[in-house]
């Protein structure tokens, strides 16, 4: 299957899943590996930053390309055990909305951020993500499958922007390529725009 195939099957999956603009508008009552699988697809303010992340990655190449991504899972990780033993982040659906429009914009700005910088901002973001996915875990009837589910949503999510950003390469060398990504960052953090005007 070609990057590009993995990244629409990931993108309708998602469209397919009737959902809010925010992906925290319900309880995990009774949820397990699926719910938690489900949950990043289901809202556009986790679909949006984990493909971010995977295009980031790409574009920037070389250690990034794995350490971004892995950065952003294992702080997700991390923020998914502050939300469970209930400790507070501050004002965590602005911090989602916000990494939207921080990473989309860095896409679009083509950003070469110091490595060390760019994965300490992604782990940042992720605290935010992760924290949300926590609060609802204490609900959930198998709270280790439902934060295993949303763990390989996102990882997946991550390996769909890498896929495209890929594609992109191949189908547009050079500059009309770069400029295709970047404009799809663009694209990424208006998005994160729009999510911040209605929250």
């Amino acid at each position: 299957m070609k990057p590009l195939s993995l990244a629409s099957v990931i993108v309708a999956a998602a469209l397919a899943v009737p959902a809010a603009a925010h992906a925290h508008t319900f309880g995990a009552h009774d949820a397990g590996f699926v719910h938690g699988f489900s949950h990043p697809l289901g809202g556009l303010d986790h679909l949006l930053a984990m493909v971010a992340v995977g295009l980031w990655a790409a574009q920037r190449g070389g250690k990034a390309l794995w350490a971004l991504p892995a950065a952003f899972v294992g702080a997700m990780i991390g923020g998914g055990l502050l939300g469970v033993a209930g400790i507070e982040l501050p004002a965590v659906e602005l911090g989602i909305a916000l990494s939207v429009v921080a990473l989309g914009g860095l896409i679009a700005l083509q950003s070469r951020l110091p490595l060390l910088a760019s994965v300490g901002m992604v782990a940042l973001f992720a605290l935010f993500h992760g924290h949300a996915h926590g609060v609802e875990m204490p609900e959930a009837a198998a709270p280790l499958l439902y934060g295993a589910g949303f763990a390989l949503a996102t990882a997946l999510l991550h390996g769909a922007g890498v896929g495209a950003a890929l594609s992109l390469r191949g189908l547009a060398q050079g500059r009309v390529g770069a400029a295709l990504l970047r404009g799809v960052g663009a694209l990424i953090g208006l998005g994160g725009v729009a999510l911040v005007a209605l929250g």
